[in-house]
């Protein structure tokens, strides 16, 4: 059982939670389940996601996502894979991005698109990119990386004459107190 892997009594949990110990020991046997407000407290308290909290229980912990059946999206020049799946409570997101000359992953004036708390680390693979974080230019080519506060606005930019590539791992939010 998670609480007790924790070292939390059911009156630590109760505390952290604002869910009572007779409440929590009635969910713990499965007696009773708890409302989705309730879960979520419960999650809190055992500072999780209430999609972790609810995916604890699951079977099958490898998925594996095979080439021919990764998520695609183009938009002009700029080509999108999804080599993640697409899982409840998952803390990172990993994407293929292949960018034409002159193409770029969004534009200034984007509004930001990852939620607050987040970052996200961009690793190029060939050619050169710029990434334009909150108006300043930063120019990689193959084999840099950078890390940055995904929860401002930006986007890549392929500075060169070829196509580039680069992966991209977003780390979700962190949960704020």
């Amino acid at each position: 059982m998670l609480r007790e892997a924790m070292g939390l009594s059911l009156r630590d949990l109760a505390e952290r939670s604002g869910v009572s110990a007779p409440m929590l020991s009635q969910v713990e046997r499965g007696e009773t389940s708890p409302t989705l407000a309730v879960a979520e407290r419960i999650a809190g308290g055992l500072e999780l996601t209430l999609s972790q909290l609810l995916r604890l229980d699951e079977n099958g912990h490898v998925v594996v996502i095979r080439e021919g059946e990764r998520r695609r999206r183009r938009r002009g020049g700029h080509a999108l894979e999804e080599l993640t799946p697409p899982l409840p409570g998952q803390r990172a997101d990993v994407s293929l991005h292949t960018l034409s000359p002159e193409a770029a992953t969004g534009g200034p004036g984007d509004p930001p698109i990852h939620e607050p708390g987040s970052r996200e680390t961009a690793v190029v693979l060939e050619g050169r990119v710029a990434l334009v974080l909150d108006g300043e230019r930063h120019e990689l080519e193959a084999g840099d990386s950078v890390t940055f506060d995904a929860d401002l606005s930006h986007h890549f930019e392929n500075s060169g004459a070829t196509d580039a590539r680069f992966l991209a791992v977003i780390g979700a939010g962190l949960r704020r107190s």
